[in-house]
């Protein structure tokens, strides 16, 4: 699943510098630095979020809306962010494409949910019951429209 997730970003990534490359005005860009596929630094949000919505991913989590996604995590296990908030962030947004693509498929998300998301002290994942209480802190902060 970890492969899926690389791909969709790569082609995230493709898309934006594809999205950059083919405006048509260059008077703007003449002698401007090219932005470098994984130069997150160069990427506006608008980019970001045009890049996410045709590979089914939502758009980052607004500061309030990320703060309930973690300490909802936190609340069940605080071995599922390890103290590593961006990751499970990142983590909640692939998972969110997994619902978006396979809505119905609750043996599917399970799964992917319990190889996504694991730590350390986790290597295979926090198992089915735990899986499906992050799908759910899931779905309600990070993509409740999916």
């Amino acid at each position: 699943m970890r492969t899926l997730t690389t791909i969709a970003t790569l082609f995230a990534a493709g898309l934006l510098s594809t999205l950059t490359a083919c405006s048509g005005d260059t008077s703007s860009t003449e002698g401007a630095k090219p932005v470098q596929s994984g130069d997150a630094s160069e990427i506006t949000p608008e980019q970001q979020a045009a890049a996410r919505h045709p590979a089914g991913l939502p758009a980052e989590p607004n500061p309030a809306q990320r703060q309930v996604y973690l300490e909802s995590l936190n609340a069940i296990d605080t071995d599922i962010v390890h103290g590593k908030d961006d990751k499970a962030v990142s983590r909640g947004i692939n998972q969110c494409g997994t619902v978006k693509t396979s809505p119905d498929d609750h043996i599917k998300l399970i799964k992917t949910t319990n190889s996504r998301f694991t730590s350390p002290n986790h290597p295979d994942g926090h198992g089915t019951i735990t899986a499906e209480r992050i799908l759910q802190v899931v779905r309600e902060s990070i993509c409740p429209d999916f």
